[in-house]
């Protein structure tokens, strides 16, 4: 969320943000942001530029970007319960109103993620670490 925020916040899909501006303004250990965007520019939600003048740039507008699409481009689809994902793991699951309830759960919270855009996150400023932009942001056509 933090490497998503800090990108919306500085630019969008019109900037590119160093990569060590995003892991200074989200603090996130460098490591662990090189794994966080490879998954996802492979779902299609930034760009990675290589190069002395590379980073890291928003593809989807924040105002078109949900938090169901960040959270579910890292972690996978969300489920909450095996038997929602693999009715197969339970031979109840197609009779079990427990199995009913999980997945009323699901459908809710993935909704719920769903009707929040970054934009929408920006409005409200209440990323505790992320209250200001960053430090110079480069312009993509120069980098």
């Amino acid at each position: 969320m933090r490497c998503v925020i800090c990108l919306a916040r500085n630019g969008g899909t019109e900037k590119v943000v160093s990569r060590q501006d995003v892991a200074q303004c989200g603090d996130i250990p460098s490591h662990f942001l090189a794994k966080i965007a490879q998954q996802l520019s492979r779902a299609g939600i930034i760009a990675i530029l290589q190069g002395a003048r590379g980073g890291y740039r928003l593809i989807v507008p924040p105002e078109k970007l949900t938090l169901l699409a960040v959270i579910e481009a890292i972690i996978g689809e969300i489920f909450l319960n095996d038997c929602v994902i693999r009715p197969e793991s339970c031979h109840a699951s197609s009779s079990c109103a427990v199995n009913k309830v999980w997945m009323q759960a699901r459908n809710q919270l993935r909704q719920t993620l769903a009707q929040v855009t970054f934009a929408k996150l920006l409005e409200e400023d209440s990323c505790c670490i992320l209250q200001s932009s960053l430090l110079p942001v480069q312009d993509e056509k120069t980098a």
